[in-house]
């Protein structure tokens, strides 16, 4: 029992692993980069992941950091196809990358005006990034099972709300957060503390 506790953990650490080197992987191929989708290593990290469905796990522990990266896997997926759609169409623009390719997309984008928005793809971490995390754990801790919201859902949901925030708090800073108060995990913005600078 205890050598397929410690087997089911070595497994959940490769995935772990795999998923961020893909995530590095596919960062690099949006940027330019890399000049190839990294399909070979989503593949077995899909397939690893869905070999453990198929398996009993008791530990709840385990479980739990089970879900937890089958979630964030799928939230990747949807990430990741969502630009591949852009870049299909065409609307996905990548030049930036590709002019500093030892930059992060992310540290030139202050100075690119309009095109800051494509580079904020591949900044890390994002806020909804920040949200879906949040959101996965407060699941888990409220007893919730299944999949939280799509990075996407967030994304609309931020969009629909900072127009809102506007109306009702004008230019003030606001933040969002995930409230478990009402026994179920929901984002809600807040206005933002002001610090004091002595």
């Amino acid at each position: 029992m205890m050598d397929e506790r410690r087997k089911l953990e070595q497994t959940l650490n490769e995935i772990q692993s795999k998923m961020k080197e893909l995530e590095i992987a596919y960062e690099q191929y949006f940027a330019g980069v890399e000049k190839r989708e990294p399909q070979k290593t989503r593949a077995q990290v899909e397939q690893s992941l869905r070999h453990l469905s198929c398996q009993p796990i008791f530990r709840t522990a385990t479980k739990f950091r089970y879900q937890q990266l089958a979630t964030r896997f799928q939230s990747y997926k949807q990430h990741w196809d969502r630009i591949l759609r852009l870049m299909d169409e065409g609307k996905y623009h990548r030049h930036l990358a590709a002019a500093h390719p030892g930059n992060r997309p992310a540290a030139t984008a202050k100075s690119q005006g309009e095109n800051s928005a494509a580079a904020s793809d591949s900044a890390q971490p994002s806020e909804t990034d920040r949200l879906l995390s949040q959101l996965m754990e407060a699941r888990a801790a409220c007893g919730l099972v299944g999949p939280a919201l799509t990075r996407e859902k967030i994304d609309q949901f931020l969009a629909t709300q900072k127009q809102k925030v506007i109306e009702k708090f004008g230019d003030r800073p606001v933040e969002f957060q995930v409230d478990t108060s009402s026994g179920k995990p929901q984002i809600k913005v807040r206005l933002k503390k002001e610090t004091s600078h002595a």
